[in-house]
């Protein structure tokens, strides 16, 4: 066989490969979103992906939510949630940015190293000194539902996800200064060039900011199970945990049902941004 052949082969055999895998990590959410309209009786006796008794009941009763809250009181406050955490993330990772990756301050390369030291340190060690602080400020087992959120969403207004800002530092130091030159003979100062040329030229990478922490904030459920004790404030995830009961009464089809709308944003976000998180990933993972 020549060249042209192999090559083609090869070819052929990677993508069927990728396809073949493909199919192996969609097959569990495939099970997933069929099951979720089987009977609760046939959902683990019938292996079959396509329901032999189709049923919307799942749906209905998971709705219904848990305690006397609809389980669209859920949706709503992991909408909210998860909007106040992509603005606060967003705001405060875009400042830290720009002042890494364009200003200069005493022991800059220092503060830049011990944030990139926080990359290393698990999200644990810090659980119970944060827990204590914000027991202390009095934001835990509030009568307020909203004040319990403040543990979750407070933290991203101060920068404190360190991999979104060393994305947009890369990201920013990729950035002409000739730019900035112009723009300050032009009469603009810091503020003015951060919020004028930095932010703007920067749009892929704050989608890219914005998309990671919309999902990472809505498939948290560490955070949330150890913050959220009031059932009027429980998310989508915490909603999903109180339809499993350890004595095994379990709603397994109000899980599924419930858990494949709980895709539904998720997915969303994913291909209405996809084009912006794309062009965010090869722009900052390409400069150093």
């Amino acid at each position: 066989m020549d060249k042209k052949t192999v090559g083609m082969l090869k070819l052929g055999l990677t993508h069927f490969l990728i396809i073949l895998l493909g199919l192996i990590m969609l097959y569990p959410i495939v099970w997933m979103v069929t099951s979720a309209f089987k009977p609760g009786n046939m959902i683990f006796s019938d292996a079959s992906l396509i329901p032999k008794v189709f049923t919307l009941e799942n749906f209905t009763s998971g709705w219904k939510g848990y305690s006397g809250v609809s389980f669209g009181t859920f949706f709503v406050n992991s909408i909210l949630l998860c909007a106040v955490a992509v603005v606060g993330n967003i705001m405060s990772c875009t400042m830290a940015s720009y002042s890494f990756g364009r200003l200069k301050f005493a022991a800059k390369g220092l503060w830049f190293g011990i944030m990139m030291l926080s990359l290393m340190l698990p999200a644990h060690v810090t659980t119970i000194p944060r827990y204590m602080l914000f027991n202390s400020f009095g934001w835990l087992s509030s009568k307020n539902a909203m004040v319990n959120y403040l543990p979750i969403v407070a933290p991203k207004f101060l920068a404190i996800d360190a991999f979104f800002v060393f994305l947009l530092v890369q990201f920013v130091r990729g950035l002409p200064r000739d730019l900035d030159e112009a723009a300050t003979i032009d009469g603009c100062g810091k503020i003015g060039i951060f919020f004028r040329i930095i932010l703007p030229l920067a749009g892929p990478a704050i989608v890219t900011t914005a998309l990671f922490t919309f999902l990472w904030t809505w498939d948290d459920f560490f955070n949330q199970l150890l913050y959220l004790s009031d059932t009027r404030s429980f998310t989508v995830s915490m909603g999903l945990r109180a339809f499993v009961d350890a004595s095994g009464s379990s709603d397994w089809g109000a899980v599924l049902a419930m858990s494949t709308l709980a895709l539904v944003p998720c997915f969303v976000m994913f291909f209405a941004l996809q084009k912006y998180f794309v062009r965010g990933i090869a722009t900052t993972g390409i400069k150093g």
